[in-house]
């Protein structure tokens, strides 16, 4: 068996790793790398491998780094299956098409900008023909994805429908089981499950955004959120939320709803400004088999992400419309790294208020305007102008649906107890520094790890 790392190798976007086992080769997830627009371009342009050596593809979850370059990869030819839950597949019709119209938006503003074109990878044609590819298999039953391999979902408590891909690999009288975590979620969250813990595991292709940090406990998070929004509303400004269409802003909705039923903050309009954020709510809502039913809104029966104050805004006129609006309120709106989508006007139009907060709530990648703002620099970028910050800025890292140090090796450490040995690991989805800090506390836990670059190959 041999591993090949594509993507998301000593850094946190574009997962895509290659597993061949015999003649047969497949791929772990196919994601959209981020950043700077020509050099993840560039990166974006070149397929993990010729499509007619492709069998299959094993879908972990929808976030677009995961999924994202999978129309691009399907408009080259490929047209075999694309392994995935349910939720997963529901989210991808959203999101994938999402993708596609930011990329022509981006393309049209460059030519009318007389800047350097860019040709969008794909078009909803292609994430038609993607969609149409798509077979759903629910957690924890096998599938046979190629000779020689099958394939399990196991629940990875990241987003809805979020999977740890199990593959039991085949080959001659070898057998060897393969765990890769996905996006490994948080004990403890709001609405999704706990990540659960596979039997049995060989080699480990292990995520690693935060090895090198702890996140804040989530017992007080509700309580820092309300201090945000009923400072901010006292000073009469406005909370400007980045948050993943998918994922954050449901939990945060879910949040301030408890916040209000518990009369933890003032009586001030709560915008969900993005179309998809929007669309994704609704698919959360067809899904309530995956939501952790010890949660008491989820007990109760309740309608999670509908109350008084949150007001759903799809409509572009409305959306620049409340640029206008008098008075504090909060603004939840895509995209969460702030690089696109509807958040950017206003931060365009908020950022140089003092009133206003802009609250980061989870992993801001280098070079994008989310990680200018947690580093809060004086100046930013926004639509090819320079936009003064001088709003307060607050970051919430408890929100983030990515297991931290911590997890990740009680994560780990649970199946090796499981499997009765320690299984070897390869670090992906992480920036160096995070990986290093990482591979040394496995390594020193009795673990061989290692963290390979891009192009990297692992003979198993």
């Amino acid at each position: 068996m041999r591993v090949s790392f594509r993507g998301a190798a000593r850094e946190v976007t574009g997962s895509c790793h290659l597993v061949t086992v015999g003649s047969q080769t497949i791929a772990l997830d196919c994601g959209l790398f981020q950043g700077r627009r020509a050099a993840s371009h560039g990166k974006n342009l070149q397929l993990p491998l010729p499509v007619e050596q492709l069998h299959a593809v094993v879908l972990s979850h929808a976030h677009i780094d995961h999924s994202g370059r999978l129309p691009y990869l399907v408009r080259k030819g490929f047209a075999s299956t694309i392994w995935t839950t349910p939720a997963t597949r529901d989210l991808c019709t959203l999101m994938l098409a999402d993708s596609a119209h930011i990329q022509h938006q981006d393309a049209a503003h460059l030519a009318k900008h007389h800047k350097s074109f860019i040709e969008p990878l794909y078009n909803q044609d292609d994430v038609n023909r993607t969609i149409d590819l798509m077979v759903t298999v629910p957690y924890d039953r096998p599938f046979e994805i190629a000779d020689g391999i099958t394939g399990r979902f196991v629940d990875a408590g990241h987003i809805l429908g979020s999977a740890i891909v199990v593959l039991e690999c085949r080959e001659r009288q070898n057998k060897s089981d393969l765990v890769y975590s996905g996006d490994l979620g948080r004990y403890n969250q709001p609405i999704i499950r706990d990540p659960q813990v596979p039997k049995r595991a060989d080699h480990v292709i292990l995520e690693s955004t935060y090895g090198n940090r702890q996140h804040p406990s989530s017992a007080n998070l509700r309580e820092q959120l309300a201090e945000v929004v009923r400072t901010t509303a006292a000073r009469g400004g406005r909370v400007l939320i980045p948050a993943f269409a998918v994922g954050r802003t449901q939990e945060i909705i879910y949040d301030l709803h408890g916040l209000y039923r518990a009369g933890k903050i003032p009586e001030i309009p709560i915008y969900v400004d993005s179309p998809l954020a929007i669309d994704v709510t609704g698919v959360f809502a067809t899904h309530p088999e995956a939501f952790d039913q010890r949660e008491p809104l989820v007990r109760e029966g309740s309608a999670l992400f509908d109350f008084r104050l949150v007001r759903y805004t799809r409509d572009v006129t409305e959306s620049r419309a409340l640029n206008e609006r008098r008075g504090p309120m909060v603004i939840i709106a895509a995209s969460g790294m702030a690089e696109s989508g509807r958040i950017l006007h206003h931060l365009a139009h908020g950022a140089p208020d003092p009133r206003n907060t802009i609250l980061i709530v989870g992993f801001q990648a280098e070079h994008t305007l989310g990680r200018r703002i947690v580093e809060r620099q004086s100046m930013l970028r926004i639509f090819d102008e320079q936009v003064p910050l001088r709003a307060e800025v607050q970051v919430l890292t408890g929100y983030s649906a990515h297991a931290d140090e911590a997890e990740i090796v009680l994560w780990l450490e649970a199946m090796a107890q499981t499997a009765g040995h320690r299984p070897r690991v390869s670090l992906v989805h992480g920036e160096a520094d995070a990986q290093d800090a990482l591979r040394a506390r496995l390594t020193a836990a009795g673990y061989t790890v290692g963290t390979p670059g891009p192009g990297d190959t692992l003979e198993l």
